[in-house]
């Protein structure tokens, strides 16, 4: 495994390979790298096909990763490693969850038994594991912008001949982002020789929407008009009646005349960009003899491959929203299994989050519901079952989810805008400038913050609290337990201005806590104030004061139980908001006189322990404040338990801090 010198993500490989059985697997035992693929016959590759197929479902039945996604971009990988010759021709997927045969492919396939788990491969491609992984893949929508500037740069370099080759794979769901609308569009007007390879599945992890969808499934170019302008194209620039100075004209022309008898205009041809299909995406032979027809063309095309999602696993193909990352399963039945790890009296985070939502939507008709592409991820179908006509599902597009809430709210709705904290990110400036800054109600319900296990370093949702915290007006809250979810919910429902942040993890929520008590029953939130959770017994002994934020409360609550056993008082209060920040319990904290740990799980610098560590500078009171929580580099993949011990957010860790800062109190004057 190679890493790019630039490369921080903590991404080294460390598990040792496991040959495969020839016996098993006679083919793909035998391939280590694409070229040794390219030495196949027809019918070879063919049988490495099935044996990809065979292999996935061996192996992700045990250890669980994205499924149908891989399973239908079998033949399609095949078709691009046999064509060009990657790594010197750049491969850029977009996501990633389609690219586990590209993996197995290029020399991954012993150490496949590791995939996301600690020291393991990632589940996305990623420079820092693998030459063959030309650019990181972990959100939707960037792999035609990144493409875009490779082709570019090759060009600007001179790498001509022999040409080098970009090809970006790109899913129907991604190609919808507002990203991949502006490559495209830079695209169109470039003379790069940039392949855009257009995987239709019309499936994403829940079912695409908007207009481009709906244009992709009814989309039909002719075949033989295909093959004939194929033909013709080959035949005039042998003739040398055609070459790139006229190549936009007759472009041009050709998609007129086409529009003009099909009565049909094609968005891609309209933009110049030369469209080829859409051909059948599981027909092998097929898609590498049009790639090979259109490989050396110069200028942007787009092939379009119809695709099934699950192909070759009946159950996958039958339901593959569901078969996304269904977790273990058995091969033989299709029955998936349940995760061990939850608790039958638990709830996941994201569900008691849709409850109190329909809850809080039936006694309040302001409120709607907005997701960008997550509905069932982020259990906002909870809500667009009760109230369909109030629930909306804009697709990739976080940016637009935020100021499309920000105009409901502008004209006197309340939306719950639920989006993962990692793809959050690419909505900061709509957060600023359509939201903040007119101080609207909109209610950011930020799913699987912090740490977020094997999904690694693309899909933790570790900045949020450091990047929302210091806009003007912003309340940023973090729930330890489901009642407390219900609570900031609930208070979120009644105010009259402002935005909110809600911070709740992925998995389920600790199962002693239970959402079943009514609404009317639970006490708003006071915003701004925290909760005291463990008294010091003896303020006079040696001590310190523990202030988190989140669920993490629990981690650290382990943590002064252990040190208790030795003698060392702990203070403890659950922040509960991160901005603004209780005052109160900051100035019990000091009178106490101990030194103070805070505890997140967000990245520690800019955080609740930061902002902390400035209310106790700003008064130049002599608290040694230590902050614990990610600290500031990239986290890999493993499990939540795995990745805390690594960061020292578990229990034992969080204890070893305390026993190594504890001290008696300073007597300290607050006048």
């Amino acid at each position: 495994m190679s890493k790019h010198p630039n490369d921080n993500t903590a991404a080294t490989v460390t598990a040792q390979p496991r040959p495969l059985d020839p016996k098993t697997y006679p083919l793909l035992s035998r391939i280590s790298t694409p070229a040794m693929l390219r030495k196949l016959p027809m019918d070879k590759l063919l049988e490495l096909c099935e044996e990809l197929r065979r292999f996935l479902i061996d192996n992700l039945s045990v250890n669980p990763g994205h499924f149908a996604s891989s399973m239908g971009a079998v033949e399609l990988t095949v078709a691009l490693h046999y064509v060009f010759s990657a790594p010197d021709d750049r491969i850029v997927w977009d996501v990633g969850h389609q690219a586990y045969s590209h993996k197995l492919l290029t020399g991954r396939a012993p150490l496949f038994y590791s995939n996301r788990t600690l020291g393991g491969l990632s589940g996305f491609p990623n420079p820092a594991e693998s030459e063959y992984d030309s650019f990181s893949a972990g959100h939707a929508s960037n792999s035609i912008s990144a493409a875009l500037g490779m082709a570019v740069a090759s060009q600007l370099k001179g790498e001509e001949n022999p040409r080098r080759n970009v090809v970006a794979v790109i899913g129907d769901a991604s190609i919808s982002g507002g990203l991949a609308f502006e490559g495209i569009n830079n695209a169109a007007i470039s003379n790069s020789n940039l392949l855009i390879v257009l995987n239709d599945n019309d499936m994403s992890i829940d079912r695409n929407v908007g207009s481009l969808n709906s244009y992709l499934v009814n989309l039909n170019t002719s075949k033989s008009y295909n093959n004939l302008r194929m033909r013709t194209y080959n035949f005039m620039k042998r003739l040398k009646l055609i070459n790139e100075s006229n190549r936009g004209r007759i472009l041009r022309f050709n998609n007129s005349l086409k529009s003009l008898i099909s009565k049909e205009q094609n968005i891609f041809e309209g933009l110049n960009i030369r469209y080829f299909g859409p051909f059948d995406g599981h027909d092998l032979p097929r898609i590498i003899r049009v790639l090979t027809d259109i490989k050396d063309m110069k200028g942007p095309r787009l092939l379009h491959l119809r695709t099934i999602k699950g192909k070759g696993y009946e159950p996958a193909e039958k339901e593959p929203a569901k078969w996304h990352a269904p977790g273990k399963f058995d091969p033989q039945t299709g029955k998936r299994m349940s995760s061990a790890s939850a608790s039958a009296s638990s709830l996941k985070w994201q569900d008691i989050f849709g409850t109190t939502l329909v809850e809080l939507a039936r006694k309040n008709s302001e409120i709607v519901a907005v997701t960008a592409a997550m509905p069932s991820g982020t259990s906002v179908n909870m809500m667009a079952e009760a109230f369909p006509d109030r629930t909306f599902d804009v697709g990739i597009a976080e940016g637009h989810a935020v100021t499309f809430s920000a105009g409901l709210a502008k004209e006197g709705l309340l939306p719950f805008a639920a989006i993962y904290s990692s793809f959050l990110q690419r909505a900061y400036d709509s957060i600023i400038h359509d939201v903040a800054i007119q101080n609207l109600r909109v209610t950011l319900c930020i799913d699987r913050a912090g740490l977020v296990g094997e999904d690694g370093v693309t899909h933790h949702g570790v900045y949020d609290i450091a990047y929302l915290r210091n806009i003007p007006g912003f309340t940023v809250s973090a729930p330890r337990n489901a009642t407390w979810l219900r609570r900031l919910m609930l208070t979120a429902s009644m105010r009259e201005s402002g935005p909110w942040a809600i911070r709740y993890p992925r998995g389920n929520a600790p199962a002693s806590d239970s959402p079943e008590e009514p609404l009317s029953e639970l006490q708003p939130a006071l915003t701004g104030k925290g909760e005291l959770l463990r008294a010091a017994a003896n303020p006079e002994s040696k001590g310190v004061t523990l202030l988190t934020l989140g669920p993490i409360a629990l981690n650290a609550a382990k943590a002064a139980d252990i040190v208790s056993s030795k003698g060392i008082d702990c203070a403890h209060y659950d922040m509960v908001f991160a901005a603004p920040i209780d005052e109160e319990i900051l100035l019990k904290a000091a009178q106490l006189g101990r030194p103070i740990i805070t505890v997140e799980d967000g990245i520690v610098e800019g955080g609740m322990g930061s902002a902390v560590a400035e209310w106790i500078s700003s008064r130049g009171l002599p608290l040694k404040v230590i902050r614990l929580g990610i600290p500031r580099k990239f986290i890999s993949h493993g499990s939540v338990a795995q990745l805390q011990t690594l960061c020292g957010l578990d229990a034992e860790s969080i204890a070893a801090t305390i026993e190594k800062v504890a001290q008696f109190p300073t007597k300290i004057s607050l006048s």
